[in-house]
């Protein structure tokens, strides 16, 4: 049986369906379905936890941890078989820890500390789930002949998005009707999911590969040798310096949370009809970058994108000071157009960040050092999240007072123009498209890969979620 598209009988859209293909893209899929228990978290720390603003900032943001170490985890499962298998094993053993998370924030967890161990637990299910899944895909990837390259990372990064749209809208409409430890029950059974296709995906046993594979394999200090090389140059940590810093601004996501439902009484159905439209919007911005502004040399879309981000966020002021109520525009409304506009705007101006971190890979280790620029975006999310958990306390914005709420959203909107002088650290699109062709050109042996890890697809619908926008305020984690 074949999947393919009807406009699309030629083209690299075509792949054959098998059980196996199924069980990956359901893994892909619960990856994105995951976010039916996003607001049920956010308002579970909220109203049942009784935390503060700063507090659910602080907390949350550890659960970002286990992101910020994810080549850790494709180390181990190269290195350490279990049972003398690499993958399998570490695939059922996250779904399984995944399910024990959500179940025991349905049932058992009752204090603030249990419940971010929880949830940073969830978030350990889903990293290591991830990379591993990740690694079989450009596994099987290589199989491809040319004319379907590419065409399984696509089905994967349309299994995720397809996941996050389904559930986007009930991630609220169920909260209307039930309690959030229902939503965490239902929540409980996706890994499952994952468990159950870790036993239909193939797995063949470590000393078999080394059998089955002729060209001997460089020594793991060959291979750390190699990245560390890479790292040291300029060409590749002043850029990864440049997008730790654009992305580590301070975040007003939890704070906003609480003035949209505490000030502006919106309801989580409401929320959840954001989160479906936000969710389209990404997807808007990657087309739109993708069509017209992929050719754009990256210091000039990113210089324009963050100053047309800046003045966009501050529409934000216009739903916090109350003035659309003025202008006879219900705050309903104000949000939805803002928070759409936002995303898109959000979505396009990360999009050159991707296509710079997987420019600056070289070749032998570019899925480590993807891997790893990856991981220091996602430690720039955490900090983000703490400096902005400090700055909601400094400027005492709590659940109920939200006066300096404008200061705040001003102030976190005004830092990020701070990296701007930085642009300088990126080099201009020539310089990056020689650099390439030089590296090609080296006589040098290939390595392997230390980590067979995350494919560019699959990593832009995940830092969709970590766009600087209402929507994102709105859906905090």
């Amino acid at each position: 049986m074949s999947l393919s598209f009807p406009w699309a009988r030629s083209s690299p859209w075509h792949h054959r369906f098998t059980p196996e293909l199924a069980a990956i893209l359901l893994v892909y899929f619960v990856q994105g379905a995951l976010g039916i228990a996003r607001l049920a978290t956010s308002f579970y720390f909220k109203d049942q936890l009784g935390l503060a603003p700063a507090e659910v900032a602080a907390l949350t943001g550890i659960a970002v941890i286990p992101w910020t170490i994810k080549p850790l985890y494709g180390f181990i499962s190269d290195n350490l078989p279990i049972a003398g298998y690499r993958r399998r094993p570490y695939l059922l053993l996250s779904g399984l820890a995944g399910c024990a998370a959500w179940w025991s924030l349905a049932t058992v967890v009752h204090s603030a500390w249990a419940a971010t161990v929880a949830v940073t637990l969830s978030s350990l299910s889903i990293a290591i789930a991830d990379v591993i899944v990740d690694a079989i895909v450009v596994e099987r990837t290589r199989a491809e002949d040319r004319a379907g390259a590419g065409t399984l990372q696509s089905l994967t990064w349309g299994a995720t998005a397809v996941g996050s749209l389904v559930t986007a809208y009930w991630s609220g409409a169920l909260l209307e009707r039930f309690s959030p430890q229902v939503v965490f029950e239902i929540a409980a059974a996706l890994p499952i999911l994952v468990a159950i296709a870790a036993w239909v995906i193939g797995d063949k046993p470590a000393a078999r590969l080394r059998t089955d594979d002729s060209t001997p394999a460089p020594s793991r200090f060959q291979q750390l040798r190699a990245l560390q090389k890479a790292i040291a140059q300029p060409s590749i940590f002043l850029p990864a310096g440049f997008m730790f810093c654009w992305q580590a601004t301070p975040s007003t996501d939890s704070a906003f949370f609480f003035f949209v439902t505490n000030d502006l009484g919106f309801g989580p159905e409401f929320l959840g009809r954001v989160r479906l439209l936000t969710s389209i919007a990404s997807l808007l911005g990657i087309f739109i970058f993708q069509r017209w502004l992929r050719a754009v040399p990256l210091r000039k879309i990113l210089f324009w994108m963050t100053l047309i981000s800046f003045v966009l966020g501050l529409t934000s002021l216009i739903l916090v000071l109350h003035l659309n109520r003025a202008w006879g525009v219900d705050d309903r409304w104000f949000s939805l157009g803002d928070s759409v506009v936002l995303t898109v705007a959000g979505q396009i101006a990360f999009m050159p960040i991707l296509v710079l971190a997987a420019r600056m890979c070289p070749p032998g280790i570019e899925a480590t050092l993807f891997a790893l620029l990856m991981s220091v975006l996602n430690l720039a999310g955490l900090v983000s999240q703490e400096l902005g958990a400090i700055l909601t306390h400094s400027l005492g914005v709590t659940e109920t007072d939200f006066t300096q709420m404008w200061l705040l959203v001003a102030l976190a909107n005004a830092t990020t123009l701070l990296p701007l002088p930085l642009l300088r650290w990126l080099p201009d699109t020539a310089a990056v498209e020689a650099e390439t062709e030089g590296r090609a050109g080296l006589d040098e042996p290939e390595l392997p890969s230390l980590l067979e890890l995350s494919s560019t697809e699959s990593e832009v619908t995940r830092a969709a979620s970590a766009t600087d926008s209402t929507a994102v305020a709105i859906e905090s984690d």
